[in-house]
């Protein structure tokens, strides 16, 4: 009998959200009724945007999505957050082989520390493969175009971040 597997959940930086990060997010509900994007609340790491101005972006971004998408921050491991969460799935974005060596290794350490959580990789969209929010803080603090990689509210964020 397979057990319940609570909502999926989807953990990350978001600094800042690109188009590649809503991607996962659709098609991860195409699969689960819920998904928990997952904000990592790490002083140590500087960010571009707060942790609050990320957590109201996402909120506005999947606004339309109603109660199938929470956007929620953590601190300290993931798995004591999906446990907390009830959730025992995980998803995590590929974009490129280097992605796949890290986030196994991730997965498995995971794996280790609580048993019944999984991770499901999505191999981004060919139109996404090479987006990452590091590229895209780079190339917008240098003033390039990112309109076609960030969805419309981050790029006006950004745009503000930078001007």
């Amino acid at each position: 009998m397979a057990r319940k597997v609570g909502p999926a959940i989807f953990p990350g930086s978001f600094d800042p959200l690109t188009n590649g990060h809503v991607d996962v997010v659709q098609r991860t509900l195409n699969i689960f009724d819920r998904v928990i994007i997952a904000l990592l609340s790490n002083a140590q790491k500087s960010s571009l945007f707060t942790l609050e101005e990320r957590i109201n972006l996402l909120r506005e971004e999947f606004k339309s999505y109603g109660e199938r998408v929470e956007v929620k921050s953590f601190s300290g491991l993931l798995v004591d957050f999906a446990r907390h969460e009830g959730s025992r799935v995980v998803i995590r974005g590929l974009r490129a082989i280097t992605d796949y060596d890290y986030e196994t290794q991730m997965a498995l350490m995971n794996k280790h520390l609580y048993d019944d959580l999984e991770t499901l990789f999505l191999v981004a969209q060919e139109s996404n493969s090479y987006v990452s929010s590091t590229l895209v803080k780079q190339v917008a603090s240098l003033g390039g175009d990112v309109s076609k990689i960030v969805p419309e509210r981050v790029l006006a964020a950004l745009k503000r971040k930078f001007s």
